[in-house]
């Protein structure tokens, strides 16, 4: 008789089931699809639906389903060729109104999906997708803290009414032009009260003017540098996100470069357009000395003020000067007006953004304070075969209204319709990017590709283990086949418990799978060889099976730690398929855990453990 109690025999039992359940969406492959989501004021509904599968059946192009989704309509194909078909199809039918985009469906079962169980996502060299090589543009990082310098110091020479002939932008900073030493030092004691971002130093022009260069410290410029690396990280993962692309590879490469890599993503143009695009807020005060319509037909327009459209068309002539842009935004949520019953978007700015808010409205109440929506666009044009980046930026004037009392952090923007006003809080919530990029590098891996590389580890992972459980068996009798048992668990187990987090599975993936395969046949062998070592010694069967269990535990024990200490160590150091690679072994090794020490031991007292069974010999 064995001293294994019952409440492990339905641990066992319940893990078993739960592996197997959990383990089954993988069987089930991804099914080619085509996205389709809406801009603007466009709407998903059943016309659309409609539509789509009219356009399709005109040009002759089977579909198996079109489905309805919270925010997206998706378009099922039976094979890749007829979704590139379909796609450059409804493309052309639906025009600009529509992003259609390719992706791949889901073919799990309804039931499952319910419990949360889902297929392991798969890497980018298994699942084939798009590799991207950003560079960022550090240079327009300083050009934008510049002009943010520069507006602050003009700022505070007029607070502390101190003349000056000319603040502009000069070198790495701000010059500021005096008549006199005496307002030149007068501007030197308010602005460094005001920043210590700034060097400050005197110098004379050729004029015979008094100039303080402001530069900004060298060390602000890395900060600055980096924060915006860190911004657009931040940005690109947030916007993947939205695209739905299943544990995309977003991480900074040297100083100003970033790798994005977007498994199962087969549309580049698509991936372009929602790594680059940008939509923001600026806020400016309205220039009331110009006639708006004068200034377009003549277009004289003062330096300082620009003229700007609102969506109808009508001329707004807005000062230049940002009184608050998007990057000083904190939250940003769609809404209703509570008085007209408009779409809105609620504003919260941070306490620079507010301060600076709340002295112009003091200072203009009754005044008008025009609302810019500007957008970004990456566009790839072809010229001369080759592949040509640019980007479209469009400004449009929300509203121009007059300014009915004071505020500062928290305030509403009109003028928008429902789909715009989501559209602009997600872009705001998501952060802009805090630098401009270019794609300096990019490839595509097909899903043919992909599927070959699958076929390749899972032929691998069979053969490996169609040998070990063979060896096993052959060697170690009826522990072997034991072995063998906890062995397929352990791999049904790992593939379900990887699919449940979300691990994405990429080659050196299915190498960690494997290595983990083997940590565990290396502790079943260790406890045959501790029950024959019993045996030998002249131990009963059930005390040989005892001790041998009792006896190995450390050292097995000792064995995944160990593996553990590194696989974490790969986890902790490493990024993309390293970590990957890291993360699988550690989840083999704590299931190997398991099934070497409890499963086995289960279905060996389930053997042998009859309680008024007498063994003569085991079968190892």
């Amino acid at each position: 008789m064995t001293d294994f109690p019952r409440w492990r025999y339905w641990l066992v039992g319940i893990v078993m089931v739960l592996g197997l359940v959990y383990a089954t969406p993988n069987v089930y492959r991804p099914q080619p699809a085509v996205q389709i989501s809406a801009n603007r004021e466009a709407k998903i509904d059943a016309a659309l639906q409609k539509q789509v599968a009219a356009d399709l059946t005109k040009a002759h192009i089977p579909f198996q389903d079109i489905a309805i989704g919270k925010d997206r309509m998706l378009v099922r194909f039976a094979n890749t060729q007829v979704q590139l078909q379909g796609s450059d199809t409804l493309r052309l039918a639906l025009g600009d109104d529509y992003t259609v985009a390719l992706n791949l469906a889901t073919t799990v079962p309804h039931w499952l999906q319910a419990i949360g169980a889902r297929a392991m996502p798969l890497g980018l060299d298994l699942q084939g997708g798009v590799h991207f090589l950003l560079s960022v543009d550090e240079n327009a990082v300083l050009k934008k803290q510049q002009q943010r310098y520069l507006d602050d110091i003009r700022s505070i020479l007029r607070q502390k009414q101190i003349p000056y002939d000319v603040v502009s932008l000069s070198g790495d900073g701000v010059q500021a032009v005096f008549k006199s030493a005496d307002d030149r030092d007068k501007a030197t004691t308010a602005i460094g009260a005001d920043t210590t971002d700034l060097n400050l130093t005197d110098a004379r022009t050729p004029g015979g003017g008094y100039a303080l260069h402001a530069d900004i410290k060298p060390d602000v410029l890395r900060t600055l540098a980096q924060a915006a690396i860190t911004q657009n990280v931040t940005t690109l993962r947030n916007r993947v996100n939205a695209l739905g692309v299943s544990e995309p590879l977003i991480q900074q490469q040297g100083q100003s470069r970033i790798v994005v890599e977007l498994p199962g993503v087969q549309d580049t143009a698509e991936a372009k357009r929602a790594l680059g695009a940008t939509a923001t807020l600026e806020y400016h005060a309205d220039d009331p000395n110009v006639n708006p319509q004068e200034a377009q037909r003549t277009g004289d327009v003062p330096p300082d003020d620009r003229l700007y459209f609102m969506k109808d068309g009508t001329p707004v002539v807005l000062k230049k000067r940002v009184i608050v842009s998007g990057d000083e935004l904190v939250d940003a949520s769609a809404g209703f007006d509570q008085q007209s019953g408009m779409p809105d978007v609620n504003v919260t700015l941070n306490s620079a953004g507010a301060r600076r808010m709340l002295d112009f409205t003091t200072e203009n109440v009754g005044k008008r304070m025009g609302v810019v929506y500007i957008e970004t666009t990456p566009v790839v044009k072809i010229v001369d075969g080759k592949e040509v980046h640019t980007s479209r930026t469009t400004e449009t004037v929300l509203n121009n209204a007059v300014i009915q009392g004071v505020f500062g952090k928290k305030f509403q923007t009109t003028g928008l319709s429902q789909q715009e006003a989501q559209n602009l809080s997600l872009m705001l919530r998501s952060g802009s990017l805090a630098a401009p990029m270019d794609i300096v590098e990019q490839s595509v891996i097909g899903p043919s590709l992909g599927q070959d590389n699958i076929k390749k580890g899972d032929r691998a992972i069979v053969l490996g283990l169609s040998l070990v459980l063979l060896a096993a068996a052959i060697y170690y009798r009826l522990f072997g086949l034991v072995a063998d048992v906890a062995l397929v668990f352990n791999l049904l187990l790992l593939v379900a418990v990887m699919s449940v987090v979300g691990v994405t599975l990429t080659m050196p993936g299915i190498a960690g799978i494997i290595l983990a395969l083997g940590m565990a046949i290396d502790a079943n062998v260790l406890i045959c060889e501790r029950i024959r070592e019993e045996l030998r010694n002249g131990s009963t069967p059930l005390a040989a099976i005892r001790a041998g269990y009792e006896h190995s535990f450390p050292v097995i024990v000792d064995a995944h730690v160990t593996h553990l200490i590194a696989s974490i160590a790969l986890i902790a150091a490493g990024a993309g398929a390293i970590k990957g690679f890291g993360v699988t072994l550690a989840i083999g090794i704590i299931i190997s855990l398991f099934t070497s020490l409890t499963m086995t031991h289960a279905i060996t007292a389930l053997i042998h453990g009859g309680r008024h069974r007498k063994l003569k010999t085991l079968w190892v």
